[in-house]
């Protein structure tokens, strides 16, 4: 593996953030996070980030003229730093076109939900839970997947599941897809930078050996 350089788009407290930079620490892995992006100046993930080091930028709509000269911020800022993969932890702001098309199947999102289930325009945080417990599912869980120009909709690249209890409320599920959360989205990060990620379609191969 090269050394993969990650930039981590965040909105809030960042324990998705915590636990890839866990992973890259503990097992030395060959990828950098180089850069966090947060919509809100307010974001303790910003804090997470600088504790480590790494560089922080502020990129809030309202500071600027109009979405696309945010976003067209946020690309310059990711193109500046050589970023390879980008990482949507919790980020609660919409990713804009022209970021999508320059990174295609090189943005990762990760989802407290089993998509194509609670997912789409208006789930996101606390709203999926929610939703989940007063549909009374048995089971709910994560996703990891890939970005494209569908909100939740790109190549699904990892999923699982937890079962909900009947004593469950809208707070022990999302604890519960939490867990699932801090362990899917570095193993998605490993997959992808180890080169076994392939994408037909809208449908993701995990292939047992690195692409060449």
């Amino acid at each position: 593996m090269s050394g993969l350089k990650i930039a981590v788009l965040i909105s809030g407290g960042g324990t998705n953030l915590q636990a890839l930079m866990d992973d890259i620490s503990e097992k030395q892995l060959p990828m950098t996070i180089s850069l966090i992006i947060s919509n809100r100046s307010n974001a303790y993930g910003l804090v997470r980030g600088k504790q480590q080091g790494i560089k922080t930028a502020v990129i809030d709509k309202a500071t600027y003229p109009d979405r696309n000269a945010a976003g067209m911020k946020v690309l310059q800022l990711l193109e500046e730093e050589g970023i390879g993969l980008i990482v949507l932890a919790g980020y609660l702001e919409m990713i804009p076109e022209e970021v999508v098309r320059r990174y295609r199947n090189r943005i990762i999102n990760i989802h407290p939900s089993l998509i194509p289930s609670f997912s789409g325009k208006g789930y996101y945080g606390e709203r999926v839970h929610a939703a989940a417990y007063s549909r009374g599912v048995k089971l709910t869980g994560a996703t990891v997947h890939f970005v494209n120009e569908e909100t939740d909709g790109g190549p699904i690249i990892l999923q699982e599941a937890v079962a909900v209890a009947y004593e469950d409320t809208p707070k022990t599920i999302q604890e519960k897809v939490l867990k699932l959360e801090h362990r899917l989205l570095p193993m998605a990060v490993r997959l992808f930078a180890e080169g076994r990620l392939r994408v037909t379609d809208n449908r993701v191969e995990i292939l047992s050996e690195v692409q060449l």
